[in-house]
C-alpha cells in the first residue's frame, strides 16, 4: 500500500461522481491492476470484493462499500490518484 496523493483533476472527479476518498483507498489496497496507456488502473475484481467481505465481516458491512463496487481509479507509478469513475463496460486488454 502506498501513500496516496490526489491530482487536482482526481479531487474534482470525487466530488462530481459522489465517490469517498476511502474508496479510493480501499482499491489501492484490496484491488486489481490492470496496466493501460503507461499508468495503472485498479478496480475490484472477484477476488478484491472477496477480501473486502472478509475485511468488513461479511455480507451486513459490505452494504457500506457496495454502492462503490463499480469504481475504478488511475494512478501513476508514483502512487498519485490521476482521475477516478465508475466503470461502464468491462475492464479488458487495451
Amino acid at each position: 500500500m502506498t501513500t496516496l496523493t490526489f491530482t487536482h483533476h482526481a479531487e474534482a472527479r470525487l466530488n462530481q461522481r459522489g465517490i469517498p476518498p476511502f474508496v479510493v483507498e480501499l482499491l489501492d489496497r484490496f484491488g486489481s491492476v490492470r496496466r493501460s496507456y503507461g499508468q495503472e488502473k485498479v478496480y475490484f475484481d472477484k477476488r478484491g470484493k472477496k477480501a473486502l467481505r472478509k475485511h468488513f465481516g461479511g455480507a451486513r458491512g459490505m452494504r457500506l462499500i457496495e454502492p462503490f463496487l463499480d469504481v475504478y481509479a488511475v494512478l501513476t507509478d508514483d502512487g498519485a490518484v490521476v482521475t477516478v469513475g465508475h466503470i461502464q463496460k468491462r475492464i479488458g486488454r487495451e
